[in-house]
């Protein structure tokens, strides 16, 4: 038996068959008002690959993990979890003082899972360790945690200027953390 489409999708498809050329650019600048939404996907999407290749190079120095690791590695993905429902909030409110706070408190949120990530794996491999000397005083990641906890308060009142704040960071890490790379190499 094959399956009917729902007469909501035929109407429409319908109606996009009728409009032709017009329609298309119609549809075109009906885009416009999503290009909040689309802007915040990308933030998102850039701040998650930011977080996948430095933490790679992460686990590429550890030599082994124990269980505070791996709890640190579960909060670091809880945390991350969260951008999908941040974004979406933040774009389909265009930008608006609540939900880029929110966006901001999940951006503080992943950089500490993060940051206590990298603590745990310096306990458990010791202050000499090769990762704990590629990642030295981390100037880097305590910027970024400054500059969120700036943003956060920021954007109850210029909540355009918090969203400058995060892309800078975004931009600041934007080509993967070269410091374990080089050191492991």
């Amino acid at each position: 038996m094959e399956h009917e489409p729902t007469p909501r999708l035929d109407r429409t498809a319908d109606k996009h068959r009728h409009l032709g050329d017009r329609g298309i650019q119609r549809s075109g600048r009906a885009l416009l008002p999503m290009t909040p939404i689309f802007l915040s996907y990308i933030l998102s999407f850039v701040n998650v690959a930011i977080y996948w290749n430095n933490h790679h190079h992460l686990m590429q120095a550890a030599q082994k993990v124990n269980g505070p690791i791996l709890w640190a590695n579960m909060i670091l993905l809880f945390a991350l979890s969260l951008f999908p429902f941040a974004t979406a909030w933040m774009g389909e409110n265009h930008f608006s003082s609540t939900p880029v706070a929110f966006y901001g408190m999940a951006l503080i949120f992943a950089a500490t899972a993060y940051t206590l990530l990298v603590k745990a794996l310096i306990v458990y491999h010791g202050e000499n360790s090769v990762l704990a000397t590629a990642i030295g005083s981390d100037t880097k990641g305590k910027v970024s945690l400054l500059l969120y906890a700036v943003s956060i308060p920021l954007a109850f009142f210029l909540p355009s200027f918090s969203c400058l704040l995060y892309a800078a960071v975004a931009i600041m890490w934007l080509v993967p953390d070269k410091r374990i790379e080089k050191v492991l190499h």
